[in-house]
C-alpha cells in the first residue's frame, strides 16, 4: 500500500496549540483515532466567497455537489477522530442565490445540506441554535435586492428577510467516556441583556438553550485586516467570539483537544487557549495562517503574565 504524502508547508505550536499550514484533507490523517474531544469551525460557504487561489481550496469549487464531494472526505475523517459521545458544531448560513451564478434570485438550502452530510456520514443530528444578524447591516455591505426598502416600494414580493447565521452540532454515537460535567459558571455574550436571578447557572443555561440567541456581540471578533490579501473577492467576518466560547461552554472541557479544520486567523483557538482547553488547527491560506499564529501565541502570552491576584 502507498502511503499518502502529507504536505505541510509550515507549523506552529505552543503549550497549548499547534497550528498547521496546509490542506485540512490530508492534515486531518495524522490525527490519532478518538483523540478530539470537540470541534468547533466555519466551513467555506460553498462558492459563496472567494478565500484563496489555491486548487485545494474547497470555496473554489464549481458546484455545491462538487463542494460537498470534497466536504464529505472530511466530516468522514472527522468522525474516525471525534471520541465517542462528543460532539463537532458547524457554523454555517443558507445561501443567496443570483441570477448570474443559479438563474434565479433565492435562497439555496446550505444549512440542510451541512446536516444531511454529516448524518450520511452517521453522526447524529444533535441541536441547532439560530443566531440573529442586522438585516440593515447585511443590506448596507451585500446590497441585496431583497433587503433594500426601494424595493419593497417597488414590489414587496421580490423583498425578503435577513439570513441568519446557524450552528448545527452533531454527536458522535456512543458512551462519552469523559463526561462534560458541572454547572455553567459566567455568561458569555452582551451582559446588557443579562441579569441573574440567583442562581447563575440555570440563569446562564437558560439564556443559552434558547433556539435563537440574539445576544451575541456581532462585532466582538477577531481583527480580520491584516489577514487579507489583494486577491482576496471580499471581506469576511470571522466567527463572533461569544459563538465560540458558548459552544465550548456548553460542550468540552478543561484539558480537551479542540479541533478546529478551518481554522482561519485562529478565533477557534484563541478562544480554546483562553478556556484551558488544548487546540489543533488547520489552515491552508498562508496569509490566515500567519496571522492565527501570532494570534495564538498573543493568547498564550496573556496567560503567563501574572497578576495581583
Amino acid at each position: 500500500m502507498v502511503e499518502a504524502v502529507i504536505e505541510v508547508t509550515e507549523q506552529t505550536t505552543g503549550k497549548d496549540y499547534a497550528m498547521y499550514n496546509g490542506d485540512c484533507c490530508e492534515l486531518i490523517q495524522q490525527l490519532p483515532d478518538e483523540s478530539v474531544g470537540f470541534s468547533v469551525f466555519s466551513p467555506p460557504f460553498a462558492s459563496l466567497y472567494t478565500y484563496s487561489d489555491i486548487d485545494r481550496d474547497m470555496g473554489n469549487c464549481g458546484s455545491d455537489e462538487e463542494f460537498f464531494e470534497h466536504f464529505g472526505f472530511l466530516i468522514h475523517e472527522l468522525y474516525r477522530v471525534l471520541k465517542p459521545g462528543r460532539l463537532i458544531s458547524v457554523h454555517c448560513m443558507n445561501l443567496p442565490s443570483t441570477v448570474q451564478h443559479n438563474g434565479y434570485i433565492g435562497i439555496r438550502d446550505f444549512r440542510g445540506d451541512v446536516i444531511r452530510a454529516f448524518c450520511a456520514e452517521k453522526f447524529i443530528y444533535h441541536s441547532e441554535v439560530c443566531i440573529w444578524k442586522d438585516p440593515v447591516l447585511a443590506m448596507q455591505r451585500t446590497k441585496a435586492l431583497g433587503l433594500l426598502h426601494k424595493q419593497l416600494v417597488k414590489d414587496s414580493c421580490m423583498s425578503r428577510q435577513g439570513i441568519p447565521d446557524y450552528v448545527c452540532t452533531f454527536r458522535k454515537p456512543g458512551k462519552n467516556p469523559d463526561p462534560v460535567a458541572g454547572p455553567l459558571t459566567y455568561f458569555s455574550g452582551d451582559e446588557s441583556t443579562f441579569e441573574s436571578t440567583g442562581n447563575l447557572s440555570i440563569d446562564v443555561w437558560q439564556r443559552y438553550a434558547s433556539p435563537v440567541w440574539d445576544d451575541i456581540r456581532q462585532s466582538y471578533t477577531l481583527n480580520v485586516t491584516e489577514a487579507r490579501s489583494e486577491k482576496d473577492e471580499r471581506h469576511v467576518c470571522p466567527l463572533q467570539l461569544d459563538v465560540i466560547e458558548r459552544c465550548l461552554q456548553l460542550w468540552s472541557k478543561e484539558g480537551d483537544t479542540v479541533l478546529s479544520p478551518f481554522a482561519g486567523i485562529g478565533s477557534e483557538g484563541v478562544m480554546s487557549v483562553r478556556l484551558n482547553r488544548k487546540f489543533i488547527g488547520f489552515e491552508l491560506k498562508p496569509e490566515y495562517f500567519t496571522v492565527a499564529c501570532k494570534n495564538l501565541r498573543l493568547e498564550e502570552a496573556k496567560k503567563s503574565v501574572p497578576t495581583l491576584f
